[in-house]
């Protein structure tokens, strides 16, 4: 039986890196921390809270809620996922710049049949990469400026653990996609770890929430293995 941690950190993990559930471990990736890289960004984070629908080869579904509030300067990104017998939780505060995600506090907690651990990053385990959570809402925002179009651009974060990733990226066109929870208009981001390219996730965006999935895919050998589908959302403007 995997361990917890494994098992509901690759659920979570499913939204940003391109490893299935209890297969491999939890991503690793960097976004620039205090360090001003890449281009300036012009998406204007709300807060949303939206619920999906996670379904994988060979596992139960899985339920995840996601939420973004605003607290004073800072934006703060809950995730929690619970699958059978197993839950898990992520929570990310981070900081909004003209050059990309500053995280400054970053927390989650894993539990399998009782069995668990909890995890931390705070102080300059995030000075120069940003956490999961925070780094998936700026490939959002990077995807909602019309970024890395023409070529594949690179995001690196960390993970729970705060060991370094990477994800290379290019965004699509825009579609409409029918959902559980209704029709939208999304912007669409193909990413795919360097090292195993033979994985890709497809991710859809809204175009006008920035760190709001819409849809997640993820393809292993040219077959879709895995696929998340928002069933609900709350906007409170």
């Amino acid at each position: 039986m995997p361990h917890p941690s494994r098992l509901l950190s690759s659920v979570l993990l499913l939204l940003l890196t391109l490893a299935l559930v209890a297969a491999l471990p939890g991503a690793h990736a960097a976004v620039p921390g205090r360090k001003a890289v890449g281009p300036e960004h012009s998406a204007v984070p709300r807060p949303f809270t939206a619920n999906y629908r996670l379904e994988v080869r060979g596992w139960p579904n899985a339920t995840i809620e996601h939420r973004l509030t605003r607290e004073d300067d800072h934006w703060q990104s809950r995730m929690s996922a619970a699958i059978a017998v197993a839950k898990g939780r992520e929570r990310s505060r981070f900081i909004v710049e003209p050059q990309g995600v500053r995280s400054v506090h970053y927390a989650s907690g894993y539990s399998l049949l009782g069995l668990g651990g909890d995890y931390r990053l705070t102080g300059e385990a995030l000075a120069e990469r940003p956490d999961r959570q925070a780094a998936l809402f700026e490939l959002s925002r990077r995807a909602l400026t019309g970024d890395c179009q023409d070529a594949a651009c690179r995001l690196d974060y960390q993970d729970h653990r705060g060991r370094e990733e990477r994800l290379d990226y290019r965004v699509l066109d825009r579609e409409t996609i029918a959902l559980p929870a209704g029709e939208f208009e999304a912007v669409r981001v193909e990413a795919i770890d360097p090292e195993k390219p033979e994985r890709r996730l497809l991710f859809s965006f809204h175009p006008e929430f920035p760190g709001l999935l819409l849809a997640v895919e993820y393809h292993r050998d040219g077959q879709r293995q895995s696929r998340l589908s928002l069933t609900e959302l709350a906007r409170p403007d």
